[in-house]
């Protein structure tokens, strides 16, 4: 694994190397464990005094904890060598930190084209998530070419030899005139919306979107009531946001609020049901299993997943991502992680444990899965489906499928205690548009990224 670039990342990674617990470590250099946790996850800077006995405590150089460019650059090429998608290429792992002293102008560059090629395919990802399944995207396209079809109706009655009128010559002229300018206003906007797909600054345009940016800005974890801990936690991250001039996006369409509501309620059950101190316990001990936290609390499985995907950042231990889907498939929620982006708009693959579980309902569903692309990456995933309302005797059941995934590298060692040694990762992708193997059973439609002989 590479090293982290990041402060607060080394330390954790210093104090879980040397045995201790964050409540201990920062007990003995007299701050609060809360404080702690902030500085671990990067959430605050850190220097003077505090560095130096963190770095006494666990008996290293304060350089080791504050590594500065030529780390960065070394870090760059050893994540871009890790990620090689290319078999017939060989990469001198050992000389990196060699080639980075000589050449670091070089370096850089080719750590900044790895970071541009990954971020061009996430793009790639979402574009054609849009122009297969956004509604919007339909809609507009609909638009121009109804307009176009009646600009060019008026043109032919124009261009026929019949006598015209001069009042409807006129009146022919002038819808051409305002059909024209419409196709060019339609067509503008058309042009900006395809531009920000897949960008930072993309403009929701959606309720669901919209739910989406809002929760995303969010960390996935808005304040609760109900635990003053996560409200704590989240009080802070506003203030830092606001500090540092980020916007704050707000709810504006009544659809948005309704999914809002929705879904904040929800997460209220579960966090009225799982505390944030017992979770922490749970995290301690078995990392994000969610089988464990449901057992501990007597939640279900579903909830629990819900609950440690969407905890504080700074609490959560290992990111998790989660994908939720109806009893159609259709994805109704998303949470990805980097370098596993499921899509927003239609279904994902159909080799996902998601759908898996969708097929059995109420059996627990557990897989390791490695996810096609330049280089292909490992998740452990969980999932299981479970009747979303119980509407009685004689009624339709209404289902709804979770699934947890966290990194295979960012697993905890219990996670992985029951997981036979030699266990074959499933291979999935994003969806077919994007999937490169052409051997796969599930192939829904060809790929527009090409294909590889890969079963």
């Amino acid at each position: 694994m590479s090293r982290s670039t990041l402060t607060g990342s080394r330390i954790r990674e210093r104090r879980t190397l040397a045995g201790l617990k964050q409540a201990d470590l920062a007990r003995l250099v007299g701050i609060s464990a809360a404080y702690l946790n902030l500085i671990e996850h990067n959430k605050r800077k850190i220097g003077g005094k505090l560095l130096v006995d963190l770095a006494r405590i666990l008996q290293v150089e304060v350089g080791s904890l504050t590594q500065g460019v030529q780390s960065t650059l070394v870090e760059g090429l050893q994540n871009a060598g890790a990620e090689n998608g290319l078999t017939d290429v060989f990469v001198e792992t050992d000389r990196i930190e060699d080639f980075a002293n000589r050449f670091p102008g070089w370096a850089a560059l080719a750590s900044r084209q790895h970071e541009h090629i990954k971020a061009l395919e996430r793009r790639i990802e979402a574009l054609n998530d849009r122009l297969a399944h956004d509604p919007f995207l339909s809609e507009a396209l609909h638009e121009v070419l109804s307009t176009v079809t009646a600009i060019r109706s008026t043109a032919g009655i124009l261009n026929a030899d019949d006598d015209i009128d001069a009042e409807w010559q006129a009146r022919f002229h002038r819808n051409m005139y305002e059909d024209s300018q419409r196709l060019a206003t339609g067509t503008q906007d058309l042009v900006r919306y395809l531009d920000t797909i897949g960008k930072e600054n993309e403009t929701p345009d959606t309720p669901q979107t919209a739910f989406e940016a809002w929760l995303q800005q969010q960390d996935y974890a808005p304040a609760l009531q109900s635990d003053p801990n996560d409200a704590a936690i989240n009080e802070a991250q506003q203030n830092e946001r606001a500090q540092s001039g980020q916007p704050v996006l707000a709810l504006s369409s009544p659809a948005a609020r309704s999914l809002a509501d929705g879904w904040m309620t929800r997460a209220k059950q579960d966090a009225d049901q799982m505390p944030l101190s017992t979770v922490l316990d749970v995290l301690e001990q078995f990392g994000p299993d969610p089988a464990a936290l449901a057992k501990r609390t007597g939640a279900d499985i579903a909830a629990a997943m819900r609950r440690l995907a969407t905890l504080p950042p700074t609490q959560s231990g290992a990111d998790c991502g989660m994908v939720i889907c109806d009893g159609a498939g259709v994805i109704t929620f998303r949470k990805p992680l980097e370098g596993f982006t499921p899509p927003r708009f239609g279904g994902g693959c159909p080799l996902w444990p998601l759908y898996q579980a969708l097929v059995r309902p109420m059996t627990p569903v557990r897989r390791v899965v490695e996810l096609t692309g330049q280089p292909a990456r490992k998740y452990l995933a969980y999932a299981i489906c479970q009747p979303k309302a119980h509407l009685g005797f004689d009624a339709p059941e209404v289902l709804e499928a979770t699934m947890l995934f966290v990194a295979l590298d960012r697993a905890t060692g219990p996670m992985l205690q029951d997981l036979p040694q030699d266990v074959e990762a499933v291979k999935v992708g994003t969806n077919c548009r994007v999937c490169t193997r052409a051997a796969c059973p599930a192939r829904r439609e060809p790929s527009l990224m090409g294909t590889e002989n890969r079963a």
